[in-house]
Order: structure tokens, then C-alpha cells, then sequence
């Protein structure tokens, strides 16, 4: 993970309980053992239902959020455009020079020079 700039303050974080739903049973659909998490200065929305208890989905649901964030204000590095060093370009040349000169031979029958 990229180490972030500022670390995020719970005062901007908005967290919610909410039942899980889908396959599970009872447990899953009767508890409210789901997190939902709103970074309120970004409206990033993160939701972690799969685990039991409460205290593991929300790690879970922090963990993400994290991550979202570092994605969010990522700036990827400019890159500089750069050139062919003299001997690369001679090399390559000389590569397709001598490829060539094989692809003129294919096909040619012995006497029709």
C-alpha cells in the first residue's frame, strides 16, 4: 500500500449499521451486523456485510476505504518521453536489414538469378 499523506479523521467519517441480505440464514438477515462507511469529504462509499461480527466488518470496511482514498487522489508520475540511444537504432537497422535479406531468399528456385 502507498503510505497516504494525511490520515483519515474519524470526524470525517460517517458510519452505519445495516443488515446483511443474501444467502446466510437467519443470523445474516436478522442482526445488524453490516457497516457501511461514508468518507463525507470525498462521498466515497464503502460497505462490508461478509463477516459475523460487527468489530471484523468494520476493520474491513476502514481497510477499503483506505485503499479507495489512496486510489482516489492518486497522480500518477509524468513520464519523460526519451529517445533510442544511437547504437540501439544502428542494431535494429541492421536487424531488419539482415531479416530482409532472408525473406528475399524464400521462395526462389536455384537457376532463376
Amino acid at each position: 500500500m502507498i503510505p497516504m499523506s494525511k490520515p483519515i479523521k474519524p470526524s470525517d467519517l460517517a458510519v452505519t449499521h445495516v443488515r446483511g441480505s443474501g444467502p446466510g440464514g437467519q443470523n445474516r438477515n436478522k442482526r445488524m451486523s453490516g457497516v457501511r462507511v461514508i468518507h463525507e469529504p470525498t462521498g466515497i462509499k464503502v460497505e462490508a456485510t461478509e463477516r459475523r461480527s460487527q468489530a471484523q466488518n468494520l476493520k474491513a470496511a476502514l481497510e477499503r476505504l483506505e485503499t479507495r482514498i489512496e486510489r482516489h487522489f492518486h497522480k500518477p508520475k509524468a513520464r519523460k518521453p526519451t529517445k533510442k540511444t544511437k547504437g540501439a537504432q544502428r542494431r535494429r537497422v541492421e536487424l531488419k536489414a539482415r531479416r530482409g535479406g532472408i525473406k528475399k531468399m524464400r521462395g526462389r528456385v536455384r537457376g532463376e538469378d
